[in-house]
């Protein structure tokens, strides 16, 4: 029982994210950013503030992280939900409507009552899909993507493995609302949690591999998050127990799906080079200053990078 519902709820919540992310491509153009495409550095760049943000997290006193969460998860809808919502002040009382349930879920439930991790989940979720369209709107490619999610491998097998850093964050956590995660949890035997970094990874690549190559990337996205961001991490959290009579604590998910979207990177690029924003045709969407109907300009597509109609 306990097998079926964490694959139930880990597929529900990483497709979910995959989905809305998605839809938000199709439906909304965010603000350009006044920089250059990504490259390199930016990725260097990125990871620095992967290796960093647990350090500041765990230096953090217990009574200030939860204000700090909540702070950075009400920014982050903010940021991104700007041109879905343009009215300053409907916005920011949806954001507060929003962070405040999660606050009186866990008051009056707890942290392991299912309104609590639903209350949580739904806001994790609307801000890894926002996030995710904020960096491949703004220029972030697959190519970018697949080279961050394999140093991102490396990173999370050693902070779960050699250096528990990771179990200390989420152990530091623990007890105080608005997790960096989304699940479910049911009881006392029920429970299945999925980071918001793995979210995020799991809709930036299914994002940018639409972006890059139409329906096929699309496809091969949902594929890869489904069988390895998804399926491969719960069951072989259940191998090791049925073998070793010891449930681990701890799978990080990416050891299976960075390597596995690096790979899905190499395949889709045979294709041909990936399209641009600027190569999608965009129909119906809303702009970053609320217009509808605005087409993107249409460039000339590479060779096995066909111009696909989005909307």
């Amino acid at each position: 029982m306990t097998v079926f519902f964490q694959l139930a709820v880990t597929i529900a919540l990483a497709l979910g994210v995959c989905v809305g992310a998605i839809a938000y491509f199709r439906a909304v153009r965010t603000p350009r950013p006044p920089v250059g495409v990504f490259n390199g550095s930016d990725i260097f760049m990125m990871m620095g503030f992967v290796l960093a943000l647990p350090y500041i997290y765990l230096t953090l006193p217990g009574a200030v992280l939860p204000v700090v969460l909540a702070l950075v998860f009400a920014g982050g809808l903010s940021v991104g939900y700007q041109p879905l919502i343009g009215n300053g002040r409907l916005r920011w009382a949806l954001i507060a409507l929003l962070i405040a349930s999660v606050l009186v879920c866990h008051m009056a439930f707890g942290e392991s009552a299912p309104p609590y991790w639903v209350a949580n989940s739904v806001v994790v979720v609307l801000i890894v899909v926002s996030a995710t369209n904020l960096n491949v709107q703004g220029g972030m490619r697959l190519k970018n993507v697949a080279w961050f999610l394999l140093a991102l491998t490396a990173y999370d097998a050693f902070f779960a493995w050699v250096v528990p850093l990771t179990q200390e964050l989420s152990d530091a956590v623990q007890g105080y609302p608005y997790a960096p995660a989304a699940g479910l949890r049911i009881g006392e035997d029920l429970g299945a949690v999925v980071g918001m970094g793995d979210l995020l990874a799991y809709a930036l690549f299914t994002t940018t591999a639409y972006k890059a190559y139409g329906t096929r990337g699309l496809r091969t996205g949902i594929a890869l998050v489904t069988l390895f961001g998804a399926v491969a991490p719960v069951a072989t959290l259940h191998v090791v127990a049925a073998v070793t009579d010891h449930a681990p604590t701890l799978i990080p998910a990416q050891v299976f799906f960075g390597s596995a979207a690096f790979l899905g990177y190499r395949f889709l690029r045979r294709g041909g080079p990936e399209r641009r924003m600027a190569d999608v045709v965009f129909c119906g969407t809303r702009g970053a200053r609320g217009a509808r109907g605005e087409a993107a300009p249409q460039a000339p597509a590479g060779r096995g990078a066909s111009v696909e109609p989005v909307g």
